[in-house]
């Protein structure tokens, strides 16, 4: 494994780095969501039973003790919650802009690295046959065939390198994305199922 990946010269480094980047954007993304629905989950059940006691200082507890984005929106809705229906509306999406981005964390990164990463491994194709080329021009019909040799393994272990990091990068990107997009939309539906519930709407 070693040898061939030392075949890939010098851009198998960053290419390996990228790769390194990446397992760890994926792992720390899974262990977050876990923990973020399983808080989320946990809030949602602290406030129906606060909201069904009628206890607003319970769901602020409820809200400051979950600690996510969710979380953050809703206290940020029950503080406003005296604001006619508009304000409240606009306080409650402004607040949702904010947190957001810590839903996103880590992604643009991995987005790019899943782009970086087969790009290297195209240039180290070009670079690969460049040499190739190079050996045949020098030697005559077949030129070296050590040289030719390691100039095709350069080419063939980066390309292949490149894919198998930006492949999973790529996958897991999008995965990721979709958690997020499936967070807000929940996000939303505990922030107006909490606030109909304070305006007296349902019960």
């Amino acid at each position: 494994m070693l040898q061939t990946l030392k075949a890939g010269g010098l851009l198998i480094i960053p290419i390996l780095i990228c790769g390194v980047f990446a397992t760890y954007i994926i792992i720390e993304r899974f262990i977050y969501f876990k923990n973020l629905k399983a808080r989320d989950s946990q809030l949602k059940k602290d406030l129906d039973k606060a909201l069904a006691a009628a206890d607003l200082s319970a769901c602020e507890a409820a809200c400051s003790q979950a600690g996510t984005p969710a979380a953050t929106v809703v206290k940020k809705a029950l503080d406003c919650r005296r604001y006619d229906e508009e304000a409240l509306r606009e306080v409650v999406e402004v607040e949702m802009e904010c947190v957001i981005p810590s839903m996103e964390h880590w992604l643009t990164p991995l987005g790019t690295i899943a782009n970086i990463a087969t790009l290297l491994g195209l240039l180290g194709t070009v670079t690969g046959n460049m040499k190739a080329f190079g050996v045949l021009g020098a030697g005559g019909t077949m030129g070296d065939p050590a040289l030719l040799a390691g100039a095709i393994s350069e080419a063939l272990v980066t390309t292949v390198a490149g894919l198998f990091v930006s492949i999973p990068s790529l996958i897991f990107h999008n995965y990721f994305v979709s958690r997020v997009n499936r967070r807000i939309a929940q996000m939303q539906a505990i922030v107006t199922e909490t606030l109909l519930k304070i305006k007296g709407r349902i019960k």
